[in-house]
């Protein structure tokens, strides 16, 4: 008779686990596991397609399984980016490719899948952009993978992955007032450092969490990469399991879990919540935090409200109301780019967008363009600019010698109207 029992483990560990067909696993263990989703872009999914054609393989794994989605250079900047995105439309015809989207239908990659129920708690979720981390906010296992990985991925339905250790941080007490989930983010990521938690997974809980939107949860696990994380994540709730209800239209089996109690972390962080406030990432690292009301005297040229961070309804609500009736500084250019179709439709509906229009502001279909130096935004030689994005490199933005500051969507705002870094209270 066998005794013995499994030994405790982390969620990541036991969605890890269940995907590669055995009872437990442990840090530093290869697997080869089975995915729920396969996601490619117009910039990294090309790449896979031409290794696909190389090999000349005629089918994929599953076309159910794989999300192909040109938001990174669309609507197409030009020739080259037009080219890129030819590649993913008649790849996805060809193999009949069911998560394709078209622009008009299209969205940013990481907040299109969540609203269309493609990622679900518990599911193993890969794609060839670093910043899939996101959808750990559901209770998933998701994390970027290279274009070669997403190939072989699409091609087999597997990905072989080292099972990372974890960190476990705690945020106790309740938010002060203008704190949103990117200041949790970015005070995480100042602690922590940009190679803090290199191929760890990062477990995020405590009461502030709980009390954040799944929304604000999506934007805590899209930067866990940011301070180098395999993956960010956070178990499952009530809010979470209200949300798949709204999402998950096709009604797919999902499972919830959940950390043992007596579960084994590399380190565990402990903050108080309430003693973090609005803060600002200057130039040039996401760790290069500062609070808001120390930063003032940065004079800014442009803002930008959007990403696969921060473009959302309730980042787009929060600048709505701090817009509402005011007027973008003479010298700012203001860019409101809706993450999604819907989100865009539903901002247009609530009046927000001539809100934003009405302020001086400019908003855009929705797209990744100047978060990445893509388009919709390039800033140029000295130019400052606030943006709700993830990264602040070099270039990221466009002239090496611009500056990016990475803020919330209410210091974004309040910025863009008083031409400077701005605390939310100033307006």
């Amino acid at each position: 008779m066998n005794n013995m029992k499994n030994k405790p483990q982390t969620i990541t560990e036991k969605i890890l686990a269940a995907h590669s067909g055995k009872k437990e696993v442990s840090p530093g263990d290869f697997i080869l596991a089975d995915i729920d989703l396969a996601l490619g872009n117009d910039i990294t999914a090309p790449l896979s397609i031409k290794k696909i054609r190389e090999l000349n393989e005629q089918k994929v794994f599953d076309t159910r399984k794989i999300a192909l989605v040109p938001d990174h250079f669309t609507p197409n900047k030009d020739i080259a980016s037009a080219e890129q995105c030819k590649t993913l439309r008649e790849f996805a015809r060809k193999f009949q490719i069911e998560h394709y989207y078209e622009v008009g239908k299209v969205g940013v990659e990481h907040a299109l899948l969540p609203e269309e129920g493609l990622v679900l708690p518990g599911e193993l979720i890969v794609g060839a952009d670093s910043h899939t981390c996101t959808y750990g906010a559901l209770g998933a296992f998701s994390t970027g993978v290279g274009s070669t990985d997403l190939a072989f991925a699409m091609l087999t339905g597997k990905i072989w992955l080292r099972v990372p250790e974890s960190i476990k941080v705690i945020f106790y007490g309740n938010l002060k007032p203008w704190v949103s989930a990117k200041d949790i983010i970015l005070f995480l990521i100042s602690k922590l450092g940009v190679n803090g938690a290199n191929y760890k997974s990062l477990e995020i809980s405590g009461e502030a969490i709980g009390n954040i939107s799944i929304e604000g949860r999506l934007t805590i696990c899209n930067m866990a990469i940011e301070a180098g994380a395999k993956n960010g994540i956070i178990a499952p709730d009530d809010k979470t399991r209200q949300f798949i209800d709204q999402v998950n239209t096709r009604k797919r089996p999902f499972v919830l879990y959940y950390s043992d109690k007596e579960a084994e972390y590399e380190r565990i962080l402990e903050f108080d919540a309430g003693k973090i406030e609005p803060l600002v990432a200057f130039p040039h690292l996401p760790s290069n935090v500062q609070k808001v009301k120390d930063s003032t005297h940065i004079k800014i040229d442009q803002v930008v409200i959007g990403s696969c961070t921060n473009g959302r309804i309730e980042d787009l609500k929060i600048a709505a109301e701090i817009l509402r009736g005011k007027k973008v500084h003479p010298e700012v250019r203001l860019i409101i780019i809706p993450a999604t179709q819907k989100i865009y439709l539903e901002a247009l509906t609530k009046g927000w967008l001539e809100i934003f229009v009405e302020a001086g502001g400019v908003v855009s279909p929705p797209t990744c363009g100047p978060c990445l130096g893509g388009h919709m935004g390039i800033l140029a030689r000295g130019e400052r600019c606030v943006a709700t994005t993830n990264r602040n490199f070099i270039g990221r933005m466009g002239h090496p010698e611009s500056e990016v500051y990475l803020a919330s969507p209410a210091v974004a705002a309040a910025s863009a109207i008083k031409g400077r870094i701005a605390h939310p209270e100033e307006v």
